[in-house]
């Protein structure tokens, strides 16, 4: 890197971090992200996790929320042809009101209890019975929706829990990344409305988002091509198992806390 390109690269970041702690969130926006299209999830919670060991506590879920939507809306692009509409339309009143009920309570709730929460609700959606066709109609999506929009707005880890649930509405791999991309891409969208709201300043932070996002372009790219040589049960397989170890983590995280 030219000591121009290294200046002009040092003026997109915040105070708080140097820019070697940057080029390693980059390079994890990318990776994370095509761990995420080529086995459906997780690459979230890793994100978080690395954001968690890098960022001042108040930047965490913010910064997160607009990397991920960015690396979501790329992937919902890239795969729009293959999203289920129908289960989109009635998420999305879901995400509005789960973002409105959240902001009205924010930082008021016990984030152990959350993480527990939806911890069992992801073992119960991979390993229990399949769900009620009620649970999967419109009214279910809409319920689901709000849940995981008021939840991710604390834990910052919902993701998994859609995506266990559109896995429940069956369909081949590519629908499931592709649907769970567009319900993600809106679950996320309000999380800079309430937190600017809140108080968060993210023009401090806009650099690095960018950068992140772009890195999450590469990374999702890379990963749909890896998708396309993995078949649908095999598929299936590392998806449950995926979304498992993620529950299992935030129980040691909730365990750690309390």
């Amino acid at each position: 890197m030219s000591l121009d390109a290294s200046t002009l690269f040092t003026s997109l970041l915040p105070d708080t971090i140097d820019s070697m702690t940057a080029t390693i969130l980059i390079i994890a926006a990318a990776f994370t992200s095509m761990l995420t299209a080529a086995l459906g999830a997780g690459g979230g919670v890793m994100l978080l996790a690395a954001l968690a060991l890098t960022l001042p506590p108040a930047a965490i879920i913010p910064v997160h929320g607009l990397v991920q939507m960015g690396s979501n809306v790329n992937r919902a692009i890239m795969t729009w042809r293959h999203i289920h509409w129908q289960t989109i339309l009635w998420f999305l009143p879901g995400v509005i009101l789960g973002a409105w009920l959240a902001s009205l309570f924010l930082m008021q709730l016990s984030l152990e209890t959350l993480q527990l929460t939806i911890a069992g609700f992801i073992f119960f959606l991979c390993w229990g019975p399949k769900l009620p066709k009620m649970a999967l109609s419109r009214p279910g999506i809409l319920i689901a929706s709000l849940i995981t929009s008021f939840a991710a707005m604390f834990a910052g880890a919902s993701g998994p829990l859609v995506a266990a649930f559109i896995k429940q509405q069956g369909g081949d791999r590519f629908r499931t990344v592709a649907t769970f991309a567009a319900s993600m891409s809106l679950q996320h969208a309000p999380k800079a409305l309430v937190y600017g709201v809140a108080g968060f300043v993210f023009t401090q932070w806009i650099g690095l988002i960018i950068l992140m996002i772009i890195a999450g372009f590469i990374g999702t790219w890379a990963g749909l091509h890896l998708l396309k040589r993995i078949d649908d049960q095999r598929f299936n397989q590392l998806f449950k198992w995926m979304l498992t170890l993620l529950g299992l983590r935030l129980c040691w995280q909730a365990w750690v806390n309390f």
